[in-house]
């Protein structure tokens, strides 16, 4: 099974373009909070991983090049770390309490 490659300016905006059906043309620089909750989801769901995402992280991912930045960086590590696809990236401690 072949894995998709790391995700490019393209891909991201075609991938927010699928949230309200428009043209990758038409997706803004900047990310609201629905969008990049969609963009997460549609990441996940493309490269077969949960990402464990820092809260610098989404605050750097409120452009569309963060988001391609930080995917990048993001699923780069969860794919380096096996066939998971969960590494440092991957699910981590739940609620940080124990």
């Amino acid at each position: 099974m072949t894995r998709p490659s790391l995700p490019e300016r393209g891909d991201v905006l075609d991938m927010l373009a699928s949230y309200g059906d428009r043209a990758p043309g038409e997706v803004g620089e900047q990310l609201g909070s629905l969008e990049l909750t969609w963009l997460i989801a549609q990441a996940e769901q493309r490269y077969h991983v949960e990402l464990d995402l820092s809260d610098e992280d989404f605050a750097r991912m409120l452009t569309v090049n963060g988001a391609v930045e930080v995917l990048r960086n993001t699923l780069g590590e969860a794919l380096a770390a096996g066939t998971s696809g969960l590494g440092s990236a991957g699910l981590g401690a739940e609620g940080g309490d124990g």
